[in-house]
């Protein structure tokens, strides 16, 4: 009697403890969740999506973001791409796809003290050009690559 009287304490004052966390938002706060852009992934055109994200700013092209990225991708599910800006102060990389049904693929913002790197797995529809823009001190620069895909996708 003594051991499920000693287990209907513990439980109960768990369950407590566990309650009153959660409703004083130590375990779910509503500043830590990411915002969710919607107007940039409705654009189901590239040109649309172009014009959303960067209004009439002018895209500049540039070498100075390296891109890994094959040439052939064999499952369009799973692309690798890696990129590193070499360029001083950015404060986004952006990826595209311009023939996706959604060509946004993501944006990442950097702080001030971050190194410019991503390292992800992209989905594409079928073969098209990757876009990265990168933003620093309010310029904008890209570079693409056209990747290849061979089978899968997110089209199908």
């Amino acid at each position: 009697m003594f051991k499920s009287r000693r287990n209907f304490f513990k439980k109960t004052i768990g369950a407590a403890i566990y309650f009153s966390s959660i409703t004083s938002g130590l375990f779910y706060s509503i500043s830590a969740k990411a915002g969710w852009p919607s107007a940039y992934f409705r654009q189901n055109s590239y040109k649309n999506a172009l014009k959303e994200l960067f209004g009439n700013q002018k895209l500049s092209k540039t070498e100075n973001i390296e891109l890994k990225l094959p040439k052939v991708a064999e499952n369009g599910a799973v692309v690798p791409i890696v990129i590193t800006s070499k360029i001083n102060n950015t404060e986004s990389i952006t990826i595209l796809a311009d023939k996706n049904p959604v060509p946004l693929i993501t944006q990442f913002t950097f702080a001030k003290t971050a190194e410019p790197y991503v390292s992800a797995r992209i989905k594409m529809a079928e073969t098209s050009h990757v876009v990265v823009v990168v933003k620093a001190e309010d310029k904008y620069f890209f570079k693409k690559r056209k990747v290849k895909v061979t089978i899968g996708g997110c089209g199908g």
